[in-house]
């Protein structure tokens, strides 16, 4: 039986015209994965399957995906990440849920860095996967040195819109996303520029753990909410109750910015 499986182009070109003919052939691809997405059984033979191809310094892992949770795409990460990847890949057993936590990631003007934060929110009855940024100083806007805090003028540019509260759910920006990958946070993706590829607006440095909860609900809902608030609004919360109640103060106080990105749908 055929293989309903996809090559991008981008994929193709790293592999070789040979290697990704072998793979829709069937001669190389398996019958039946686990999503490097939403760790789930798949079967290439009774659905359509993604190749995403992980790129290291000096290592390549191919990997499978259920084409509703990713498409075909190669993804740049470090060799740390890579080998790590590869270890979790080969272990037995499933991912422990872990509590929500903030990790200070990317380094951005003045050197503030972001902290990201993973919870489910409950809004309308339904648990949202979230996503809660918040620097660990004032973030200046490029080319400038003011003492100014412009993180949310900022966000508000790029289509983020001011949460007044959180009984709705934001609308959905579309050009960003979120990368879900392996079953882990990697990245958030804004559009490139003059329509190019997507670039990191924030990536993790080690691939950021969320829950066997957050993760279903980003898979069912193919979407992740994501909130912002300058710093002080918020501060790392160890529980999703507490994170909710930091998120209402904020947008009580007009210290909020929320949109609806896509999972990874670039």
């Amino acid at each position: 039986m055929p293989r309903m499986l996809d090559v991008s182009d981008e994929v193709r070109a790293e592999i070789g015209d040979e290697e990704a003919d072998r793979l829709l052939a069937g001669e190389s691809a398996p019958g039946s994965y686990d999503c490097t997405s939403c760790r789930t059984p798949g079967d290439c033979e009774q659905e359509r399957t993604s190749t995403v191809l992980f790129i290291g310094d000096e290592t390549a892992v191919l990997a499978f995906a259920h084409a509703g949770c990713l498409p075909s795409q190669v993804v740049k990460v470090t060799e740390e990440q890579l080998q790590g990847a590869v270890r979790s890949i080969s272990a037995d057993g499933a991912d422990r849920p872990e509590p929500p936590r903030a990790v200070p990631e990317q380094a951005v003007p003045e050197q503030a860095v972001l902290g990201v934060t993973s919870g489910l929110v409950l809004i309308a009855g339904e648990l949202h996967p979230a996503l809660v940024v918040e620097p660990t100083g004032p973030i200046a806007r490029p080319g400038t040195t003011g003492p100014g805090d412009e993180f949310l003028p900022l966000l508000r540019e790029q289509g983020f819109a001011p949460a007044a509260d959180l009984s709705t759910t934001p609308a959905v920006l579309h050009g960003w996303s979120v990368l879900l990958a392996m079953g882990q946070l990697h990245a958030v993706l804004q559009p490139g520029v003059n329509g190019g590829r997507p670039v990191a607006w924030w990536q993790a440095h080690q691939p950021l753990q969320v829950t066997e909860g957050w993760r279903t609900a980003a898979n069912k809902q193919q979407q992740v909410l994501m909130y912002a608030a300058p710093v002080g609004s918020i501060g790392r919360q160890p529980r999703e109750d507490l994170l909710r109640d930091a998120l209402d103060k904020a947008a009580a106080n007009g210290r909020l910015v929320a949109a609806a990105l896509p999972l990874a749908g670039t």
